[in-house]
């Protein structure tokens, strides 16, 4: 393994560099969009590598397309126009919210027409009987937008993009050189609204099921040793689940969160190694940036919920959680993590 960089070191910009690990959550990745939107105005930061999963795949894809066309600016121009699209797309929808569906808001938006609609379809019915078309609007908006010869050629960031082999459960991680508009959607592939996957005559499905999102890539290559995540999927919930919905959803939360949780021991047992002098490596400091009581309050089907007041009021959430993160953590990046690893995985 190569020596890695001084952890959090200063580069010649005098900016701290850092690289992102981004969650997938559906349309509660707009909280990720604006905690990232925060941290490229706030114009401290240099993102040098992002490893990511589901729908924040997408976003990483997309993020590093505005950095590569206009930098930090050409960025935040880049993750608005995709949400404005996203929008755009979901009004077109034919489960779309109706009337009563916003009257309900944000939280009763798990009582709607449209939202029990699509529960009975999906437990009842999988994508290969009731999308018989495999539609995805959300392909066609990435090809739009992301250039992957681009990507594959010029990155500016490292780009580890991970999804499920369905046959074997193992993760496998796309990196420039390798990615493409199919390896966004295996990453993104929700095995109960979409059809798998196929690269390479294998099958994959949503990241997530096997990196939430991976964190070892970030550790293995030569990345900087501060590790942002923007956590969206819930460590712990208040109260248990009880109706046939909500249970699956929160068990497929656990199965997430449980690959994320081992991937947080390795970095303990790695810090524990040079620690110890067993290895002659720079230590890796973990960040975490969420809001768990605000989006685990809004419901499951609202992952689903693309309306542009309601992705600009999580992006609001967003902007806000990453400024109060800078505020309280910006001078401890590159001399411990923000985040208690031990009492985690404990």
């Amino acid at each position: 393994m190569p020596q890695k960089p001084a952890s959090g070191s200063k580069n010649s910009s005098g900016n701290k560099s850092i690289s992102l690990a981004l969650q997938g959550g559906g349309a509660h990745a707009a909280f990720t969009w604006g905690v990232v939107d925060q941290l490229l105005l706030d114009g401290r930061l240099d993102i040098k590598a992002i490893s990511a999963t589901s729908s924040g795949a997408i976003l990483a894809a997309v993020l590093a397309q505005g950095l590569h066309d206009g930098g930090n600016e050409g960025a935040r121009d880049a993750l608005l126009k995709f949400w404005r699209k996203i929008s755009i797309a979901s009004s077109l929808m034919p489960l779309r919210m109706n009337v009563v569906d916003k009257f309900l808001g944000h939280v009763g938006i798990d009582l709607s027409a449209s939202s029990m609609a699509l529960d009975y379809l999906t437990k009842i019915f999988s994508p290969y009987q009731f999308n018989l078309f495999d539609i995805n609007p959300l392909r066609g908006i990435v090809e739009e937008v992301v250039d992957f010869n681009v990507l594959n050629k010029k990155s500016p960031v490292g780009l580890y993009i991970n999804a499920t082999n369905a046959r074997t459960g193992k993760s496998r991680i796309f990196e420039p050189g390798d990615l493409s508009l199919d390896a966004l959607m295996a990453s993104s592939c929700l095995p109960f609204i979409f059809k798998t996957v196929e690269i390479d005559g294998e099958p994959y499905w949503d990241g997530s099921f096997s990196g939430c999102p991976a964190l070892a890539p970030l550790i293995n290559h030569d990345e900087p040793g501060d590790i942002v995540l923007i956590q969206i999927h819930p460590s712990f919930v208040d109260e248990t689940p009880t109706t046939a919905a909500d249970i699956l959803d929160r068990a497929t939360e656990i199965s997430f969160h449980s690959v994320l949780l081992h991937e947080m021991k390795t970095i303990e047992l790695y810090n524990g190694m040079i620690e110890s002098g067993a290895l002659d490596q720079n230590p890796v400091f973990l960040h975490r940036i969420e809001a768990q009581d605000m989006l685990t309050s809004l419901g499951r089907a609202s992952k689903l919920k693309a309306d542009w007041d309601f992705l600009i009021y999580l992006h609001d959430i967003g902007v806000q959680t990453a400024t109060d993160w800078l505020n309280n953590n910006f001078d401890q990046l590159g001399k411990s993590s923000s985040l208690d690893i031990r009492a985690l995985v404990a």
